[in-house]
């Protein structure tokens, strides 16, 4: 049975993400003190009293006043409202009822959904006394709460699974298995294009401004058979422009999403071309030994010949000369032009990535290379490379074992992976190898 969804709505700056991190117990959506930081709707599952339930936090509800982001985030909004089992109206006693209040509960009166009232902020009995003007939004008895010291939420959670449909009946189901992808890449390269074309749905606010996306979004799909967790990610930006705590926080989230995937699908603007912030992108998926996937984006937008992805990618590669390995695809997230070949390169990576090799076939590929190119003999001393074993999956790690291990210059190093990556694949994937005494 699918599981039931809570969503958090309200005006902006009444505490919704506060309360959406004291609900998981970690702190998922970003918090601060600036009205309207949450623009996307951010999917969690969450658990009280062995019920498992998906809880929805949303941006602030806001008028439509033709600002294209306000738009947007009202759109998120309507969509979060259609989509839970039940709402929960946010309102902040400190504010007390405000004709913002106002609207959005005429709103929410109109709904077939089971419609709960929060007054955040009554962090003591004496702020307690002055709920009673919420009863005036005609959505029933309002549950004095404080998400910042955590006052109530208890009492205010076991209202919320009483209202599910069929709760009781809910079962926790085991973990599928999904494969990580995180959509990385600098600031309105496409990264929300490129997963709504995946969806087929607006799932992300899309806009020209860049920076619109702050949160790191888990998404999940089905494809060819295949369960992934899509995380869209704020776009990195170089440390110097980060000039507030948001953008702070935006970019620990991203690198975090890095960390976490099993493969990294890194965004490049046809249009831009590679630049620093790319590489460093890039540089962070191999840091954390992610499989990787480069797909350029906005390829619609270049005026084309028969031999201009050869030469575009051939100038990649020349940039970046340590990619040899990875996988470049051509896309445009607008017209969806191999935005699924992407997903499905990304598929392939993730094998290589779980690839194991027996020993067997490891010394055998070792004393043949090793024959045909010993390891230099620095100051006379001849080395010997005598076995090497596969130590480690996901990411691979091979260990090779010989008499002098730090010996072993690091052009001979990339030598034996240059051979690996011969024989036996690992396409899109960095592997590691180590050197230790027999």
């Amino acid at each position: 049975m699918q599981k039931p969804s809570l969503a958090i709505i309200g005006r902006p700056n009444v505490g919704k993400s506060t309360l959406f991190n004291r609900i998981i117990r970690k702190r998922e959506a970003i918090v601060n003190n600036v009205a309207g930081v949450t623009r996307d709707r951010i999917y969690v599952d969450a658990e009280w009293s062995g019920i498992h339930f998906t809880l929805i936090d949303t941006g602030g509800y806001l008028p439509d006043t033709g600002n294209l982001i306000h738009e947007a985030v009202l759109n998120q909004v309507m969509e979060a409202i259609r989509e839970a089992d039940v709402i929960l109206f946010l309102a902040d006693v400190k504010t007390g009822v405000t004709n913002l209040d106002v609207e959005i509960s005429r709103l929410l009166r109109k709904q077939n959904t089971s419609v709960l009232l929060g007054v955040n902020k009554v962090d003591n009995d004496k702020l307690e006394l002055d709920i009673h003007e919420f009863y005036s939004l005609g959505l029933g008895d309002p549950i004095p709460i404080s998400a910042a010291n955590g006052r109530n939420i208890g009492d205010l959670l076991d209202v919320v699974i009483a209202q599910f449909p069929d709760s009781r009946d809910l079962e926790a189901s085991a973990e599928d298995e999904f494969i990580k992808l995180a959509i990385v890449g600098k600031p309105n390269v496409g990264k929300s294009s490129f997963v709504n074309a995946l969806l087929g749905a607006e799932r992300l606010i899309v806009t020209e401004i860049p920076g619109t996306t702050r949160d790191s979004i888990d998404t999940e799909f089905k494809y060819e058979k295949q369960k992934y967790r899509l995380i869209d990610t704020a776009g990195l930006r170089k440390r110097s422009k980060v000039r507030d705590e948001i953008e702070y926080y935006s970019t620990v989230r991203t690198v975090n999403s890095i960390r976490e995937c099993n493969v990294a699908i890194v965004l490049v603007d046809a249009v831009q071309g590679v630049g620093d912030q790319d590489k460093k992108v890039i540089e962070h998926a191999i840091q954390f030994n992610k499989g990787i996937v480069l797909a350029v984006n906005k390829w619609d937008l270049i005026e084309k010949d028969m031999h201009t992805a050869r030469e575009f990618e051939l100038e990649i590669r020349y940039q970046i000369p340590y990619i040899k390995y990875l996988p470049i695809l051509f896309i445009s997230a607008l017209t969806k032009q191999r935005v699924f070949k992407t997903i499905d390169i990304a598929r392939s990576v993730h094998e290589e990535r779980q690839k194991r090799i027996k020993t067997s076939e490891l010394n055998d590929f070792l004393a043949e290379v090793t024959a045909t190119n010993p390891p230099p003999a620095p100051g006379g001393k001849y080395i010997k490379i005598k076995y090497c074993v596969q130590v480690k999956t996901a990411p691979p790690v091979f260990a090779f074992f010989c008499n002098y291990p730090k010996l072993i210059k690091s052009n001979y190093r990339q030598y034996l992976e240059n051979k690996l990556r011969e024989r036996f694949g690992f396409f899109g994937v960095p592997i590691t190898l180590t050197f230790k005494k027999k």
